[in-house]
Formats: structure tokens, sequence, C-alpha cells
């Protein structure tokens, strides 16, 4: 693949790891850098060399903060359909993965981050992080986020979460099952390693075949998320509401350019 210009790329022995590289930006995601990870993804789960991938974000105030709102701000009804395929093709690629994933989190890790992050198979946080569905706040539908919610924390909790907004510290995240570990900040990419090197131990074909299974049963509720995401935010972004509070968020801070936001899908 082409020298990525949003993500960095590194090998560590049989474990293939992809840094989200927009610091100045936490890390909030574009469609070229979500292109980027998914060929990426790709590659890695084609080598046959690599037993394991680790996603986590450089620097040290996040993960990912979610969709970049300056990208979605001028969506129309037609661009966000258009949008809601190209996280069908992101999220298919990292359900459908023959090789384990390791979601290394610093930071914040909200709306869509938060969804990629749920859709690893082993999550390591620290102190600190926070996760959830903030896209209430921003006048956004959030439609996938609760799909992928209510199966791991059930109705009551992520009714709880999609309509306040509120965002989850890394001692509640864990007490619920979200975090597998929670450590120190230093220790967040140690772990991941240990974690990744012993899931490339495993047998591979046995990898594989659990991985598929385990996709096969959520993939009818992955579809249909999908397509509800698409009815759901043509409608939205046709009423032109995500469009005036992302104007209200930007008019607040004072800052159109420099301040990133989260999204869902």
């Amino acid at each position: 693949m082409p020298q990525p210009q949003y993500i960095q790329l590194e090998r560590r022995e049989r474990v293939g790891v992809i840094r989200l590289n927009r610091p100045e930006k936490l890390n909030a995601w574009n469609a070229p850098m979500r292109e980027e990870i998914v060929q990426a993804l790709l590659a890695y789960d084609a080598d046959d060399g690599i037993g394991a991938i680790i996603m986590t974000g450089a620097g040290d105030r996040a993960f990912c903060a979610g969709q970049d709102l300056e990208e979605a701000h001028g969506f129309d009804a037609d661009r966000a359909e258009a949008w809601m395929r190209e996280w069908e093709r992101y999220y298919g690629v990292v359900r459908s993965l023959s090789k384990p994933t390791v979601m290394a989190l610093n930071g914040v890790t909200g709306g869509s981050a938060f969804q990629v992050a749920l859709l690893g198979d082993v999550r390591v946080a620290h102190h600190g992080v926070s996760v959830g569905q903030p896209e209430i706040n921003q006048g956004i539908a959030s439609v996938t986020g609760p799909w992928l919610m209510n199966s791991m924390l059930g109705m009551s909790l992520t009714t709880e979460l999609v309509l306040t907004g509120r965002m989850m510290d890394a001692e509640e995240a864990h007490r619920i099952g979200i975090f597998h570990h929670v450590v120190t900040p230093e220790q967040v990419m140690p772990k991941a390693i240990e974690i990744a090197n012993a899931l490339a131990s495993k047998p591979p074909i046995a990898m594989r075949l659990t991985k598929q299974r385990l996709r096969e049963m959520t993939e009818p509720a992955f579809h249909d998320a999908i397509a509800a995401g698409i009815r759901i935010q043509r409608e939205s972004y046709a009423s032109g509401e995500p469009a005036r509070m992302m104007e209200e968020f930007y008019r607040k801070r004072g800052n159109k350019v420099k301040l990133p936001a989260r999204a869902d899908v």
C-alpha cells in the first residue's frame, strides 16, 4: 500500500500495529484516514507473518475522538447515505478479519471510535480513558452505536448512555465488562503487545473459524443497523439539525478549524 498520511504502521514480530496519527485533531478520522486503516487491516490480515493486530492512537490525549465534524458539517441527505455505506465497509472489514484485534486505548474514545473499539476482540485501557456515545449532544442520531452497545451492555444501560450522551470513565467501563484490562498509561502498549503475542500463538485455523462464527452470530443485526442508519441519517441530515448543532458547537468554542468533535454513524 502507498505510504499512509494519517496512520503509522509498525511490526512487532508477529504483531501488526496501526497507530492513528492525527494527534492535533485527537486522532478524529475522516474518509481518507478510514480508507488507510481499511487498507492496513486488509494487508495485515493477508500477511501470513502477522498473527494479531493492535490499533492505538498517537499521543496521550485520545485513541480517537470519532468522526471529524469538519468533514460531516456540510452533509445533505444523499451524502449521509453514502457516508453510511463507507462505515458499512469499514465496520465490515473489522468484523471479517481472520486475525484477532487488540484495541490499546489511550485517552478519549468517543462516538464511532467507541464503536470500532467495541468491534475489537480485546480492549486494554488506562485510568483516565473515557468512552461513550455523545452524538445526541451534537444533534446526531445514534444508530449503529446502540446495536453494538445493546449486545454487550443490555438495553437499559444502552438507553441511558445514548440518550444522555455521557462518557464513562475507565473504572465504570471495566466494571461492566467493556474493558478487559485497565493498567497505567505507560503499560497500555506493553500489555496490548503481551495479549496480541498470546493470541498470535493460537492455532490459526481454529482462530479464523472461531472469529468467523462470532461474526455469523451478529451478521443479521449488523446489516439491520446499517439499513436503519441509512434511513435515519437521511432524515436527520435532511432536517438540517446536525448542521445547526455543529455550528453552535463551533460558535461556543470560537474555532472552526482546530477543534475536533465526535460523531456517530
